[in-house]
């Protein structure tokens, strides 16, 4: 079994750090204080800690003819839970940085991606494997 990460990560607000992972992304809150509120991201502990100037790093990577944002992150799910995530997503109405799509077509590693941003503008990707023996096909 693999055993869970943890990632801490800014947010300029935990009001809507909480609106966003919790009510958007279905995240469980765990514990929080006046600084931070941890969540139950797939499985995985993320801790949104606040700093109130936090900005985005705007740096992108071409990746199969997209501008990918780094840093990112995200999880990599069953192909329903990926496909259910981003039906929610587009269904409240967040814009996606890269829209679903296949990446890496009829190719070792091919998958479902997508890239949207929580509202302190962090990136986070989510991915999909049909065969997840490609997850580190070169």
């Amino acid at each position: 079994m693999i055993r869970p990460f943890h990632l801490a990560f800014p947010v300029h607000d935990l009001a809507a750090a909480r609106t966003f992972y919790g009510g958007v992304l279905g995240c469980a809150e765990g514990r929080s204080a006046a600084q931070w509120i941890d969540f139950d991201l797939f499985g995985h502990q993320i801790v949104a800690h606040l700093d109130p100037a936090a900005k985005p790093v705007a740096v992108a990577n071409a990746v199969d003819g997209h501008d990918v944002p780094v840093p990112h992150f995200g999880v990599v799910l069953t192909m329903a839970d990926w496909q259910a995530l981003a039906d929610r997503v587009a269904a409240a109405g967040i814009g996606f940085g890269i829209a679903p799509h296949i990446r890496f077509q009829g190719q070792p590693g091919e998958q479902a991606t997508m890239f949207f941003y929580d509202p302190s503008g962090n990136a986070l990707e989510f991915k999909a494997f049909a065969n997840d023996s490609m997850l580190f096909a070169t």
